[in-house]
């Protein structure tokens, strides 16, 4: 383990964005249990000139509807994430990436032009002691973030940073702002930074004005440095070449972590400086991380050989400083991928593998639970083509079937699949919003 303090100065210039007007309204739909009611969105008179105010309807709800969106080769679907029903088909042509946009409603979408905001068309709303729960239709909004190639979308502290690989900038927003923001047509970005050089890098930002950023170009990728609120360098590391991956999270300490996935081990920045964790072999590939508050454990995929393939994966204690290489498969052979693993509500350890038996682990790596989900499959060569994927979201697992066009829910808790249901297409990506 190295302790790295180092101070330089960083470029901080403004980032490009795109504000594109907010067009559609949301549809009427309503269940035996629901009440529909009229939500109205006013736009702002910034400068003097009359806007109609725009009428979108909502259903009313008697609890929180969480949704699933997915990708597929040609759309997006929502579906409800109880019934998984299918809500909406929506078309977007290309490959598409889906990222969390961080307030349990919106989804920002790597697409064509930069990230374009996806309104999942479930949210709630606080009155007093008590919240109201609304549904609409979901809609592909048209508030687009420019990017010449969309990448990371990091939510922390109530920040949204979004950044683009083309150009090395970082657009910060807040994360309660989307509603807002779409219904204006408008971006209220908070920051603004720009990459001395353009990479596929990431960023993360926090609500006492730092940010985390990645250092590299689009020859090579070294390490991170933490910004103040004025662009000065606190803390920088070069030791972490292939730097991917970040994960922010509050300790069992009440002490606030960032991390970042290296070739050889992973950089975890405190408040003013690094540490930098040995990967316990020349290449110990990390660049996926999955914390959870409360929780001194991360888990991450572990490759140990460039080409080979993910078997072991990387159970890294940030207090004692060490990363712990686990067969979760006990030697069976099987494989997984980045789009297997997850982490539970009470901080379980979730990986899919080939075999299609999820295995559920303890924070010490120890197997806890196999659940069957799916059928065999295969590791395809390209990591954008369709896999099984998996996502936890308030206390069940899903599992995407891509083989079948399936989807699963899955109690990890209980150790059994609880509902299944064919969707139809090819899944591919997929994130939960909490609504």
């Amino acid at each position: 383990m190295t302790d790295t303090v180092l101070k330089r100065p960083a470029l901080i210039a403004g980032a490009g964005v795109l504000m594109l007007a907010l067009a559609g309204c949301a549809t009427d739909a309503a269940d035996e249990t629901s009440a529909t009611a009229s939500a109205t969105a006013e736009a702002h008179d910034e400068h003097d000139h009359d806007h109609e105010a725009e009428e979108a309807a909502a259903t009313e709800n008697a609890a929180k509807t969480p949704r699933l969106v997915a990708t597929y080769d040609g759309g997006i679907v929502v579906l409800d994430a109880s019934t998984l029903e299918t809500v909406s088909d929506i078309e977007l042509a290309g490959f598409n990436r889906l990222n969390d946009a961080g307030d349990g409603r919106h989804v920002a979408v790597s697409t064509t032009g930069g990230f374009q905001i996806l309104d999942a068309g479930t949210w709630s709303q606080a009155h007093g002691d008590h919240s109201h729960y609304f549904t609409s239709e979901p809609a592909l909004t048209e508030l687009t973030i420019e990017a010449t190639t969309p990448g990371h979308v990091v939510n922390h502290d109530g920040l949204t940073a979004l950044f683009d690989d083309g150009t090395g900038e970082v657009t910060v927003v807040e994360s309660d702002e989307w509603t807002h923001m779409v219904e204006e047509g408008h971006l209220d970005v908070v920051s603004e930074y720009t990459a001395d050089e353009a990479h596929h890098g990431v960023a993360v930002a926090t609500e006492d004005g730092d940010m985390l950023v990645t250092i590299g170009n689009e020859d090579a990728r070294t390490g991170a440095m933490l910004l103040d609120e004025d662009g000065e360098t606190i803390v920088s590391s070069d030791q972490c070449p292939g730097v991917h991956g970040e994960t922010a999270f509050v300790n069992a300490s009440d002490e606030e972590l960032i991390m970042v996935g290296c070739e050889d081990g992973a950089l975890v920045f405190h408040d003013d400086h690094v540490h930098k964790l040995d990967g316990g072999a020349g290449y110990a590939r990390s660049g996926n991380l999955f914390s959870a508050d409360g929780s001194d454990v991360v888990l991450g995929d572990y490759k140990t050989d460039p080409e080979g393939t993910l078997t072991q994966v990387a159970v890294i204690d940030t207090a004692a400083e060490t990363i712990t290489a686990v067969d979760p498969f006990d030697g069976s052979g099987a494989e997984y991928t980045f789009r297997g693993l997850g982490r539970g509500d009470d901080g379980e350890l979730l990986v899919l593998g080939t075999d299609g038996t999820l295995r559920v682990l303890d924070e010490s790596g120890s197997l806890q639970t196999t659940i069957d989900v799916i059928d065999a499959w295969e590791v395809p060569e390209e990591w954008q083509s369709a896999q099984p994927a998996l996502i936890a979201l308030d206390g069940m697992a899903y599992v995407t079937e891509p083989a079948t066009g399936e989807i699963h829910i899955v109690d990890y808790v209980g150790g059994e699949v609880w509902k299944s249901a064919d969707v139809g297409v090819t899944m591919n990506e997929i994130v939960g919003v909490t609504g």
